[in-house]
């Protein structure tokens, strides 16, 4: 039965969150480039009873590992420490009023474009920081996390469904195994009840036929080959004489042409066959002995003779010693429906099936109470991204009513509504920053050290298998078990069962039985090996002793005929020799290559 590596719902999507992905695991990458922790760094986060010098030295370690998210949160703690400061010393000077602007106002040459450069850093910092990277991550980030949360009732309930169909068929499939078995001895049976003799003369009786028409197909390919190859004789030694007549006119004597007809003129030798067929033996005379052989029937001759009744001369002589193994492949088979009964599987997987079903209705009952905080965690986003907006809402309409409303011949006293609102609605944008920018901050450090450790802990280490290789790791989970895992299923803890080799066996969709060495629970090849009982059979049949001698097969012209066919010579014939001119190539150059360099050579002439 294989085993089957439940979906997880993990994957990489397309679009804007396989960007976002990316984009956000090279930042990590960039804040926490070290690799994981391997060997006794891993031992600080489960052993606290090293001594102290080695402690020390691990707990360096961890502070070196963490080292990128201890500076980001040591970071964001400023930040949070210090904006709500930086703003009550902002909101206590403005009460004073020694903080803003002047009510006179200064004319400057460059104050137009000061204000200018002001405006676009604002709006460009807004829409940069806030907007795209700010909120639209946030935003995607909470709704994805929403839609696999919703996702994971479908993908649970598809594995509880997968779960319940194979508990449900591991018994009629145990049966199924079980009932092969009756194939087996079914022909075996079949075998024993049969005569094998006739059938085995006929073969024999049919190589010699077969003989015959092996030698016809040779005689016929050694004539097709030779004439062929004096055909393809006549037209190369043609060829060299039109090239040879060619190459003798005067234009070759030329300096410019000499060279290249030289050339031509010692490749023409290469013109030759390489293969001989016509020196290989012929195989006529052999083959027409096999066919004086095969005018007489010798199956006909065997017919004819009393061999219906040698089945029954079997049958009689090996009664005993059928039965006693017929009796032994029917017991091998009932040991084996004995053993499948003997397994406790019926009460182990009416116990699975309990479990299961407890742990089914356990998920169906509390995951609306996942799904209601899982709104409200969305809601309570959604509220952070609002905020972030607004804040960006009073950014752009502060500078777009300042920038409507802006008169460089008013005085700050005589200024229009729209300029003094634009300049409420930046203060605003301020005041509000001030107020909600700590809070954000607060949530981005948790969920990045929070959610980094968990990817450099435990996803990428899953993906690479690092994680078993920890988990695997002798004396870590329990200090007297070498492989915890073996420890835990069967009470021993020197089985080789590691968390790795059961991951491996399953993704390639091996069996349970042999990928949780379950042969330590109770082995199934003791009662399946069926080589305990082959020896026994096969010494029943060794002292099988059949007297055949009051049957005669052939008579005296059969005999005589066997024995010209053993005399027809064909012992005697070298097939080496066929084989290695066959093997040759028929001329000694690759006439197509031949004839491409020659139009080459034709063509510098």
């Amino acid at each position: 039965v294989p085993a089957k590596t439940y979906d997880t719902g993990a994957y990489h999507e397309p679009g804007a969150i396989g960007i976002l992905f990316k984009i956000v695991h090279a930042f990590l990458y960039l804040v926490q480039p070290n690799s994981f922790p391997q060997g006794k760094q891993i031992i600080l986060f489960f052993n606290t009873d090293v001594l102290l010098p080695e402690n020390v030295v691990l707990t360096l370690q961890a502070i070196y590992y963490e080292i990128g998210f201890i500076v980001s949160a040591a970071l964001g703690l400023l930040f949070i420490l210090l904006l709500p400061l930086v703003g009550l010393c902002f909101c206590m000077c403005r009460c004073c009023d020694n903080c803003g602007g002047e009510m006179h106002q200064r004319q400057k040459k460059n104050a137009d474009c000061q204000r200018s450069c002001f405006a676009t850093f604002l709006f460009v910092a807004s829409l940069i920081i806030r907007q795209v990277v700010g909120v639209l991550c946030a935003y995607a980030a909470n709704q994805h996390l929403t839609n696999q949360v919703r996702g994971a009732k479908k993908l649970v309930n598809s594995n509880f469904k997968d779960l319940k169909i194979f508990l449900n068929d591991t018994p009629a499939q145990i049966d199924y195994l079980v009932s092969q078995y009756n194939t087996t001895k079914d022909k075996a049976l079949s075998d024993l009840n049969k005569s094998m003799l006739l059938s085995r003369c006929k073969m024999h009786f049919k190589a010699i036929r077969e003989t015959k028409e092996a030698l016809e197909n040779v005689s016929v390919s050694v004539e097709v080959l030779q004439e062929g190859t004096e055909r393809l004789h006549a037209n190369l030694t043609d060829v060299k004489m039109h090239l040879s007549n060619t190459l003798n006119d005067s234009a070759c004597s030329a300096a410019q042409a000499a060279s290249t007809c030289n050339v031509i003129r010692n490749s023409l030798s290469q013109l030759n066959i390489n293969a001989n067929f016509s020196g290989l033996p012929g195989v006529s005379s052999q083959l027409a002995k096999v066919n004086d052989v095969l005018k007489i029937d010798l199956s006909s001759l065997v017919q004819k003779v009393s061999f219906n009744d040698t089945p029954d001369l079997v049958v009689n002589q090996t009664r005993n010693i059928l039965s006693d193994i017929k009796t032994v492949l029917e017991s091998i088979g009932s040991n084996i429906t004995t053993f499948t009964k003997a397994l406790p599987v019926q009460k182990i997987l009416a116990d699975l099936m309990i479990y299961l079903t407890q742990s089914e209705a356990y998920v169906q009952d509390y995951f609306p109470v996942v799904e209601q905080y899982d709104f409200y965690r969305w809601l309570g986003c959604l509220i952070l991204c609002c905020m972030v907006v607004l804040i960006l809402v009073f950014y752009y309409l502060g500078l777009l009513c300042g920038t409507c409303g802006y008169d460089k011949h008013a005085s700050p006293t005589t200024r229009g509504c729209i300029s003094n609102t634009g300049g409420n609605f930046l203060m605003a944008g301020v005041g509000f920053s001030f107020l909600f920018s700590w809070v954000l901050m607060i949530v981005v450090v948790l969920t990045f050290v929070t959610g980094g450790n968990v990817e450099k802990l435990v996803c990428e280490p899953f993906e690479d298998k690092n994680l078993f290789k920890i988990l695997d790791t002798p004396y870590l989970l329990n200090q007297h078990w070498k492989n915890y895992l073996a420890g835990i299923l069967f009470k021993n803890p020197n089985v080789n069962l590691t968390f790795e080799k059961v991951y491996s066996d399953c993704k390639e969709n091996k069996g349970i039985y042999t990928s949780l060495h379950l042969e330590y629970l109770f082995n199934i090849n003791e009662f399946l090996n069926i080589s305990m009982y082959t020896e026994d059979v096969a010494l029943r049949i060794e002292h099988i002793q059949i007297n055949l001698s009051k049957i005669v097969l052939l008579d005296e012209i059969g005999k005589e005929n066997l024995l010209n066919f053993s005399s027809s010579g064909i012992d005697g014939i070298d097939f080496s020799a066929y084989l290695t001119e066959i093997n040759k190539s028929v001329t000694k150059v690759d006439l197509l290559s031949f004839a491409n360099d020659l139009e080459a050579r034709a063509d510098q002439l």
